[in-house]
């Protein structure tokens, strides 16, 4: 089949976490394992081919949950914001080869993940929504998008907002349940 053009990592779990929990400990090192590790190796084995052929395009799946933490999702949040900033580096290491990297920071999608959620998800979309959003902005060959575009509104005002102020917004924020992930 040979190497392909575009190649799409979309590792995701989470669970609800504490940092006061020793036991939590395990379930940081998890989902960032799967979250931040799994695209790094999803993307590894075609950066070279890319590099030779000189054109390509990486497509990782953050979320906006990276833009700032939120209280009870350390690990999910922390792994997501690491990974914007993986794909950042990724994307500017692969300028002079003609390969493209695409971030997607979706905000709430309606999957199993969230399915659980006992908290109100503004601008959840349907799978079928995201997925034809996502395909847009691989298309466009996006760097960096925030999706649904009111989500990316409040992506934008919390990257603006002053820690204090972000504090006292999300310090009353809803949490998920707590819970190994195996």
């Amino acid at each position: 089949m040979g190497v392909p053009d575009i190649v799409i990592a979309n590792a995701g779990v989470s669970t609800g976490t504490l940092n006061s929990e020793r036991e939590d400990l395990v379930t940081f090192k998890r989902v960032i394992d799967i979250n931040l590790y799994g695209v790094m190796h999803t993307f590894l084995p075609f950066i070279k081919a890319f590099k030779k052929r000189q054109h390509g395009q990486f497509v990782g799946i953050a979320s906006v949950a990276g833009i700032r933490g939120l209280p009870g999702s350390g690990a999910y949040s922390a792994s997501k914001a690491a990974l914007i900033n993986y794909l950042e580096s990724m994307r500017i290491e692969m300028l002079p080869h003609n390969i493209q990297v695409t971030t997607i920071a979706p905000g709430y999608i309606k999957t199993p993940m969230t399915s659980g959620n006992t908290f109100a998800m503004p601008f959840i979309l349907d799978v079928d929504e995201a997925v034809n959003l996502f395909i847009k902005a691989i298309d466009r060959k996006k760097k960096f998008i925030i999706i649904p575009w009111q989500m990316n509104i409040v992506g934008k005002l919390m990257r603006l907002l002053p820690a204090s102020v972000w504090d006292f917004l999300a310090k009353q924020g809803p949490k998920k349940l707590r819970a190994m992930i195996e």
